[in-house]
């Protein structure tokens, strides 16, 4: 049983990453209903480091874009330039996460801030979508300027709330400033590696790596599956957002927060 909710937490975890929905509230509400019996550090660990597959997907799908070395000198520069704006994107969340992980992990980490965020951000998508008129001025991630990604950078700082969603929050900033969804999108997953990598490794740290080697295998099974699960999803997710927004999962949002809070506030 616990290698099939390890299989299946890695499934979540590939699909909800990319998608505007928050992995990390699936993923912990998945836990309440079917839990881990493995220690509290385990699961607070598993729940982090699970996300290396789902950044190994963004490598190995844009591998050619992010890798500096053996092009011409100007597709250097532009990849150079690129990798600088996801680094400046990236130091919200990181100094953010770094300094209140141990609040966040354990204050915020409940259903009701879960069903909050799911609604709140569901609303803002509908809002976004159908009530306001945004002119795209940016269609590509090479015309995001410093400042368009320091924004998106700060979106990305909300999601360490969990139910927010990390991918929906930094699209969402992405748009609201006159980014294409497609390049908000490109760009959301690239800002992804250094914030996804660098919170998995903090929490390995912390751990002091005294895991035993079923706790490994469990570890490795549950990236794999995010990460041959999120092959698939980053592809879909790019075709999707050409020619379709982004309402859909502002409902779906509001209704899994419906979901939420009958079930945690009613029935359990």
């Amino acid at each position: 049983m616990e290698v099939l909710k390890v299989i299946i937490l890695g499934i979540i975890q590939g699909i909800t990453e990319w998608l505007p929905v928050s992995s990390t509230g699936h993923m912990l509400l998945f836990d309440e209903l079917m839990p881990l019996h493995q220690s509290a550090e385990f699961v607070s660990v598993f729940m982090v480091v699970v996300q290396l597959g789902s950044v190994l997907a963004v490598v190995v799908l844009f591998f050619r874009k992010l890798w500096p070395f053996g092009k011409e000198r100007s597709e250097t520069r532009r990849t150079l330039t690129l990798w600088g704006k996801v680094l400046i994107a990236s130091i919200p969340a990181g100094a953010t996460g770094l300094l209140f992980d141990d609040i966040i992990d354990s204050r915020l980490s409940v259903w009701p801030v879960i069903a909050a965020a799911l609604a709140l951000y569901g609303i803002a998508y509908i809002i976004l979508e159908k009530c306001v008129r945004i002119r795209t001025r940016i269609n590509s991630v090479d015309g995001l300027a410093v400042r368009g990604s320091l924004i998106m950078g700060a979106f990305q700082m909300l999601a360490l709330i969990p139910g927010t969603s990390r991918s929906g929050s930094t699209i969402l900033g992405g748009m609201i400033t006159g980014v294409s969804r497609p390049a908000a999108a490109e760009f959301s997953f690239f800002m992804a590696l250094p914030v996804m990598a660098g919170a998995s490794l903090l929490r390995l740290v912390k751990s002091g790596f005294g895991f035993t080697a079923g706790e490994w295998g469990l570890l490795f099974l549950g990236a794999l599956v995010a990460f041959l699960v999120s092959l698939a999803v980053i592809k879909g997710l790019m075709s999707y957002v050409r020619s379709h927004d982004f309402s859909v999962f502002g409902i779906y949002r509001i209704l899994l927060a419906a979901v939420v809070v009958v079930y945690f506030g009613f029935i359990r």
